[in-house]
């Protein structure tokens, strides 16, 4: 009897279909943090990259990329702990970002992930950056940052000026 594998374009949506724990309005495809399915032989091969090496959720997602791809009857797995190259913001998809938007989170403005300049990164984290971050709600560039810390430690709290609408802004990385 012949297994038929199914092929890496059905994994990827199945993986599409599994969502962030901390974010549920976000797929781990859409975060960008599962960076390669592969069949090794019989061995279907899923590359997860946590997107810090401290966060909190990604025993978690492991286990429900594990459970989804079971329910499918995906029988030989490998989850991989990919580490190089860091997870950055930059591979949040666009789907992703518009998901976040319409979920009431800023997502993370593009072009503002870590480039390795260690001032660039310094003025951001410690928040002397003149960065703009536009209001989910309305769209105003008129915010301030109420927090360095949100409800995620992936997440900053912010305020708009022009809806007085508190908000969360999905940091760079």
């Amino acid at each position: 009897m012949t297994v038929v594998l199914p092929s890496t374009d059905v994994v990827w949506n199945w993986l599409s279909e599994v969502p962030d724990p901390e974010i549920p309005v976000v797929s781990v495809t859409d975060l960008g943090i599962v960076r390669e399915v592969r069949w090794d032989g019989g061995t279907l091969v899923v590359a997860v990259t946590p997107t810090y090496s401290g966060c909190p959720a990604t025993a978690v997602i492991d286990l429900m990329i594990e459970t989804h791809l079971r329910e499918k009857g995906v029988g030989d797995l490998r989850l991989e702990r990919r580490l190089s190259p860091p997870w950055t913001t930059d591979w949040v998809t666009e789907a992703g970002r518009d998901k976040l938007r319409a979920y009431g989170i800023a997502p993370p403005v593009d072009g503002t992930a870590s480039d390795g300049m260690t001032a660039g990164r310094a003025a951001r984290l410690s928040g002397q950056s003149n960065l703009l971050i536009a209001c989910p709600r309305c769209g105003s560039t008129e915010t301030e940052r109420v927090s360095q810390y949100g409800s995620t430690p992936c997440k900053a709290s912010y305020r708009c000026r022009a809806c007085l609408e508190p908000f969360d802004y999905f940091k760079c990385h």
